[in-house]
């Protein structure tokens, strides 16, 4: 049974030891490269007396980047990966949360890390550590004695009271995880992966683990590719990218602004989606485009590490329908619970509520909020069983599938209504001449408001709008954008959108 996610890169390397495992396009590593460099780092931090300890990677976007989290998994630590392009507050209030004995660093990064207030911590650059000469037996031994309950990361949410999460997840969750999603989507040794996410979410599981496993190949693709549509077709086709696991957003860049008609993806043959309700709209334009792909819904929180639920569109949808997020993945159950801890009648909406190994460990040093979010399974009182209040609505629809309803706190009450912000955006996205829909609630005004790009102006969507929504629900104001604002992660900022 393996109980540990570096068996994966221990088989590939004596298998396909000068294959490119990963690459931004201008710096990569073989397996053996990662191999290597990962036992330097693991020694390393033996050598410092760091072990069982969150170790802290502060370097930009790149496969070094990678093989230093696997270097800290070497060494019988766990890897807490933040960036440059977070806000310097945030930042701190990670490092006080994990107190990390050692940071990890690139040239880029080192003097920003200085910037910190970091009690006995020690930074190290990345390109001084590889050079350590590897001690076999110490790190053989720490692979040995490493349970599958043992963590190997922590990524930072967002906290509804502005400090951040710090999740964790162990061997165990991360290695189902990886198992049935390359089930799912078909992975194999000739698979390439274009990654959009950044390093600090987990949503990059989806491709740095699956390379170790197959052989594969993951591409970094570079950020600034994102802004100019035609520009990121140009680079999956430069190097024949065949597989994409993206947020919504990032592929309704490319779909919305008419990219298809000057350049289309020729090698894409498996493109997987989550984190948001994709257009229909926008979906039937990346099918026209990819008739011989495979689009799969993804959905879950990173509580229960990574996807925990897939729904393979196979099927003709209307404008006006919901793409579903199906079934949970095997050895996952799903639970649609009432206020008070019951299982909801078929076709109601209830909080959907994770059960099973795809759980992580809950937050770090946080013990308050893991009580409040991983708590005893309210229908099983006869023994200890955790699981997992996502905050997200959901309903089983009559097909069987599941369906995403909307977040708990994306409802709200007006005038006198209880209303889905994600149904206005839905009839907005369907509209001619709307690109890209997001509303917002202005709760101190009680009004509200819709954002939108588009060619179609602010007057003749109100009016369009009025034909497709009842009145209580028509937007208080609408403001037209040149372009939307997203996340880090590629979702639209809709904490940005309220300031506006």
């Amino acid at each position: 049974m393996q109980n540990h996610v570096l068996k994966y890169l221990n088989e590939i390397v004596t298998k396909k030891p000068d294959k490119i495992a990963y690459s931004d396009g201008e710096h990569s590593l073989t397996f053996r490269q990662v191999y290597e460099q990962s036992r330097s780092i693991g020694t390393f931090l033996h050598n410092r007396g760091v072990y069982r300890k969150p170790v802290v990677i502060f370097m930009r976007k790149s496969p070094q980047e990678i093989a230093a989290f696997f270097g800290t998994v070497t060494g019988g630590d766990f890897y807490v990966p933040i960036d440059e392009e977070m806000p310097a507050g945030r930042i701190q209030l990670i490092l006080d949360n994990v107190q990390t004995p050692v940071i990890i660093c690139d040239e880029s990064t080192l003097e920003i890390a200085k910037t910190f207030q970091v009690k006995n911590c020690e930074l190290v650059l990345y390109q001084d550590i590889i050079k350590t000469p590897v001690n076999d037996e110490a790190v053989d031994a720490i692979y040995r004695k490493a349970l599958d309950t043992d963590p190997i990361y922590i990524v930072f949410t967002s906290g509804s009271t502005g400090i951040p999460k710090g999740v964790v997840a162990c061997h165990r969750s991360v290695i189902d995880y990886i198992e049935q999603l390359s089930e799912i989507l078909n992975f194999n040794e000739d698979t390439v992966y274009g990654n959009q996410a950044p390093l600090y979410f987990d949503a990059c599981l989806k491709e740095i683990y699956p390379t170790l496993k197959f052989g594969a190949t993951t591409y970094l693709i570079p950020k600034n590719c994102f802004s100019i549509p035609v520009n990121l077709v140009n680079y999956l086709n430069e190097h024949k990218i065949n597989t994409i696991c993206w947020v919504v957003s990032a592929l309704t860049m490319i779909s919305a602004f008419g990219t298809f008609k000057t350049v289309k993806p020729e090698y894409l043959h498996t493109v997987a989606f989550g984190s948001e309700v994709f257009p229909i709209k926008q979906y039937k334009l990346w099918r026209e485009a990819l008739p011989n792909a495979t689009f799969t819904n993804l959905y879950g929180p990173t509580e229960c590490t990574g996807m925990c639920c897939f729904y393979r569109v196979e099927k003709e949808f209307q404008e006006d329908d919901i793409i579903p997020i199906g079934h949970p993945f095997p050895n996952r159950e799903i639970l649609l619970l009432d206020s008070e801890g019951k299982l909801v009648p078929q076709g109601e909406q209830g909080e959907i509520c994770v059960r099973g190994t795809a759980l992580t460990l809950g937050y770090y040093n946080d013990p308050e909020r893991t009580a409040a979010a991983f708590v005893q399974n309210p229908l099983n009182q006869s023994y200890p069983e955790l699981i997992y209040k996502t905050g997200d609505i959901g309903r089983w629809g009559d097909d069987g599938e599941l369906y995403f309803v909307s977040r708990k706190d994306f409802q709200i009450k007006h005038m006198g209504h209880r209303i889905e912000l994600g149904e206005i955006e839905v009839n907005v996205d369907m509209l001619p001449g709307v690109k890209m829909a997001a509303c917002i609630y202005d709760k101190e005004k009680s009004k509200i408001v819709l954002f939108y790009v588009g060619d179609v102006s602010e007057k003749e969507l109100i009016l369009a709008m009025k034909t497709k929504l009842p009145r209580y629900m028509l937007p208080n104001r609408t403001v037209k954008l040149e372009t939307m604002p997203f996340t880090a992660n590629g979702k639209i900022d809709r904490v940005s959108l309220k300031s506006l």
